[in-house]
């Protein structure tokens, strides 16, 4: 069975699929096994009769696994709105998500598997994001974007990770602000306020860098 994460973050848009691709390619470099998952996402396009996400093409794109397309986004919805509201006539169903996530892991040695929105984001109006990284049992990764406003989020994310049934390995800052003001104090704060490590910095770019993104990482 492959190791894995469940990439999280304070909010939607905050770079959590820029982060999934920098640890794909940070596994990449160490010659492993690696591929990605979005199982649910909305907001997603129609491409040869299939609706599809461009966050899970990303995705498939810097993998090393050749897989199909629906494996990696069982469930994507075209109206760019919650998936509880989006996917009202084919709702999530669990055994979905966890027979594809069982073939990633048979095929690879590290899964990365990306949230949709924030923690507690629903998926289903009885399911959300924190009970799908409980189901899947994965460790989880925190995606904090450094701007106004991002010391609260954080470290509300991270006491809400903290009291579910998970293991947080730690967070990653990822600058989405051309021009923050005291951005590296803002991350200073962050490193000195929330209980698990701070795993790395993505810098501010325009576009997902494919050559160096696995760098962002000791």
């Amino acid at each position: 069975m492959a190791s894995g994460y469940f990439i999280t973050g304070t909010d939607t848009g905050v770079g959590k699929t820029t982060t999934t691709i920098a640890l794909i390619d940070y596994f990449k470099r160490q010659g492993k096994r690696v591929v990605g998952m979005k199982p649910v996402a909305s907001g997603c396009v129609w491409r040869d009769g299939y609706l599809q996400n461009e966050d899970a093409l990303l995705i498939l794109q810097h993998a090393n696994v050749a897989l199909p397309y629906e494996i990696i986004n069982p469930y994507a919805y075209e109206l760019p709105v919650s998936p509880h509201l989006a996917g009202a006539e084919n709702p999530v169903r669990l055994e979905v998500i966890q027979a594809c996530f069982k073939r990633l892991a048979d095929d690879s040695d590290w899964v990365l598997v990306e949230g949709a929105g924030g923690w507690y984001s629903p998926i289903t109006p009885a399911f959300d994001n924190a009970d799908l990284a409980v189901m899947l049992g994965l460790p989880v990764i925190l995606v904090v974007p450094i701007r106004l406003g991002c010391i609260n989020q954080g470290r509300l994310a991270m006491s809400a990770i903290n009291r579910s049934e998970v293991v947080c390995a730690g967070w990653i800052a990822v600058c989405i602000e051309p021009n923050m003001p005291f951005e590296q104090e803002n991350i200073a704060f962050l490193e000195n306020s929330l209980e698990s490590p701070l795993l790395g910095i993505v810098p501010y770019q325009s576009g997902i860098l494919v050559e160096s993104s696995g760098n962002f990482f000791p």
